[in-house]
């Protein structure tokens, strides 16, 4: 009778387990994969803060569009010689007007007075300044409104605006800009002389 004996390798066939190289591999991919995860976890934290300033710009842009219209007849008095805001020199000690307390509110909000924390001011977008310009004097007249403030990463410049521009460490990309276009018509004319009697 002829007998079989079983070869040694045969049985290490059968057997099971992890070797080392598997588990190294494991460990690499899984390191591979929880940077990725935190990459993005980063660029969604960016672009919320960047969601989050280009939010407070409209609203401070609206809000100054919103002032301009409640004084229409003053309204070449918001034009703006620099930009409000950060390292602005605006007086706000007792403003004469109406169109100049508007002003010193919106340098106030512009700075984020509203929103402290620890004597930090928070309410605002980083490095905010606001400009008003006024491109056509005749009636119906125009007003540019813009609000500028620094970005986290850069982008492509804004040339809509000269608000704000070369503040932002010599890098324009780093620029972020609002702008709306305001126009003052004329609701009644002077009828021999055609010229604008009540902006």
């Amino acid at each position: 009778m002829l007998r079989t004996t079983p070869l040694r390798g045969a049985r290490k066939r059968f057997s099971r387990g992890v070797s080392m190289l598997e588990v190294l591999i494991a460990i690499v991919l899984l390191t591979v994969g929880l940077l990725g995860v935190a990459q993005l976890q980063f660029k969604m934290q960016t672009a919320e803060l960047e969601a989050y300033q280009r939010t407070q710009a409209i609203v401070l842009l609206q809000d100054m569009v919103d002032r301009i219209n409640a004084n229409r007849k003053n309204a070449a008095d918001y034009v703006t010689a620099a930009p409000l805001g950060t390292a602005s020199t605006i007086d706000c000690t007792a403003p004469a007007t109406l169109a100049l307390r508007d002003q010193c509110d919106w340098h106030s909000a512009l700075l984020g007075t509203q929103e402290t924390r620890a004597g930090a001011q928070l309410g605002a977008m980083n490095g905010a300044r606001g400009c008003v310009s006024n491109p056509v004097t005749t009636m119906p007249r125009q007003l540019v409104v813009a609000v500028a403030w620094q970005g986290v990463s850069p982008t492509v410049s804004p040339n809509a605006t000269p608000c704000g521009q070369g503040t932002y460490g010599g890098d324009d990309r780093f620029r972020r800009a609002m702008v709306a276009s305001l126009t003052i018509g004329c609701l009644q004319n002077d009828p021999t002389t055609g010229a604008c009697v009540t902006p």
